[in-house]
C-alpha cells in the first residue's frame, strides 16, 4: 500500500469519526422537533430577558414617557407645581421628638470626654434638625394654601398640581398638604440602590417611579409652570440649576416660574453675584428666580405669577391630556 493511499484513508476515517461525534451532540443539544412546537416562543413585548437587556433599554425609555402619559390623561393633570427639597428634614414634631430621646439617652454620658465625640455629634444634628423642621412645616403650608387655591379653579382638567420627587422630607411635606387640602398629588419617585419609598401622601393612581433620571427630569419640567425650592442639597442644586438653564437658554415654549424659599439658607450655600461679576451669567439671568421666606409670601407670588402668565387671558380650549412645554426651535 502505497503512503498516499494510506494518507487518504486516514483522513478518511477522522472525517467520520469527527461527523458521529457532531451528530451525537445534536442529539444531545438540540430538542426534538415535536418539543419545540408543543413550546412556542415568547412574544417580545413579554420577554424579560429581552426587555431587561441592553437591547430592550430603548422600549425601557419609551415606556417611561407613555405610561405616566396615559395615566396623566386619566387623571385630567393639566399642569403641575414641583416643590423640591432635603429629603433629610422631617416635621417638627418628629425632629423635636428625636432630640429629647438623644437628650435624655445621654444625660447621664459626658459628651465632652474621649470616646463621647459620637454622642455630641448626634446631638448636635439633631439640634439643627429641629432648626430646619420649620421648612417641612412651611412646605406643607404653601402646599396646602396652593391646592386649596387651585380647586376652585374651573375647567375638566386639574391645575397646578403640587408635584414632588415621592420621597421623605420636603418632598413629603408637599405631598402632606396638598392631600390635606383635598387635592390631587403627585410622586415621581426614582429607584435607587438605597431604596427610597414613596411617602404616603401621594394620590395612588400618580405614584411613579422611575429607572431613568433623565425621564423623571422630562415630567418635572415639561408639565410645571412653577417649581419652588426648598433648602436642600446637591438634588436640590441639580434640579434648580437644571430648570434654570432651560429658562435661560428659552428651550421651554412657556413661563416657568422659580421661587427660592428661604433667602438666609441659599445666600450662605450661592453666590450668584460673583457669577454676574466675572461675566459667566448676566445681571438679568438674576431675575429668573425670586425669593420667599414665608408660606403667605410664597403663596401669593405663585398666586400671582401662575394667574398673570397662564390664567389670563383666558386659556384656549383645552386639548385632551397634560399641558406638555412646546420645545423653542
Amino acid at each position: 500500500m502505497t503512503g498516499r493511499l494510506r494518507r487518504h484513508r486516514r483522513s478518511r476515517m477522522k472525517a467520520l469519526l469527527m461527523e458521529t461525534r457532531m451528530t451525537d451532540n445534536t442529539k444531545k443539544t438540540q430538542p426534538a422537533l415535536e418539543e419545540i412546537g408543543a413550546h412556542p416562543a415568547p412574544l417580545a413585548y413579554l420577554n424579560p430577558e429581552y426587555l431587561n437587556s441592553p437591547d430592550g433599554r430603548i422600549l425601557r425609555i419609551l415606556a417611561e414617557y407613555a405610561e405616566p402619559l396615559s395615566r396623566f390623561r386619566r387623571e385630567k393633570i393639566q399642569d403641575t407645581v414641583v416643590f423640591f427639597g432635603s429629603a433629610r428634614f422631617g416635621g417638627l414634631d418628629e425632629a423635636q421628638h428625636k432630640l429629647n430621646s438623644l437628650e435624655n439617652s445621654s444625660a447621664a454620658a459626658k459628651p465632652n470626654q474621649p470616646g463621647n465625640q459620637s454622642v455630641a455629634d448626634d446631638l448636635k444634628r439633631a439640634t439643627v434638625g429641629v432648626e430646619m423642621a420649620r421648612y417641612y412645616e412651611e412646605a406643607r403650608q404653601l402646599a396646602h394654601m396652593l391646592t386649596e387655591w387651585s380647586v376652585t379653579l374651573p375647567g375638566k382638567r386639574h391645575r397646578f398640581v403640587v408635584t414632588s420627587g415621592g420621597g421623605p422630607g420636603i418632598m413629603e411635606a408637599a405631598n402632606r398638604g396638598a392631600r390635606e387640602a383635598g387635592g390631587k398629588t403627585i410622586g415621581l419617585n426614582i429607584r435607587l440602590p438605597f431604596e427610597q419609598l414613596p411617602n404616603p401622601y401621594i394620590t395612588p393612581d400618580l405614584n411613579f417611579e422611575f429607572h431613568y433620571f433623565f425621564m423623571r427630569k422630562y415630567w418635572f419640567a415639561y408639565l410645571a409652570k412653577a417649581l419652588v425650592v426648598f433648602p436642600g442639597g446637591f438634588g436640590t442644586l441639580d434640579e434648580l440649576f437644571e430648570i434654570l438653564t432651560l429658562a435661560q437658554t428659552q428651550k421651554l415654549a412657556k413661563k416657568i416660574l422659580v421661587l427660592v424659599y428661604g433667602k438666609e439658607y441659599w445666600n450662605k450655600v450661592l453666590n450668584l453675584g460673583s457669577l454676574v461679576d466675572s461675566g459667566a451669567i448676566s445681571p438679568e439671568d438674576q431675575k429668573l428666580f425670586s425669593f420667599a421666606d414665608s408660606s403667605a409670601e410664597a403663596f401669593q407670588f405663585l398666586k400671582d405669577g401662575l394667574t398673570y402668565y397662564h390664567l389670563q387671558p383666558p386659556a384656549k380650549p383645552a386639548e385632551e391630556g397634560p399641558e406638555i412645554a412646546k420645545t423653542l426651535p
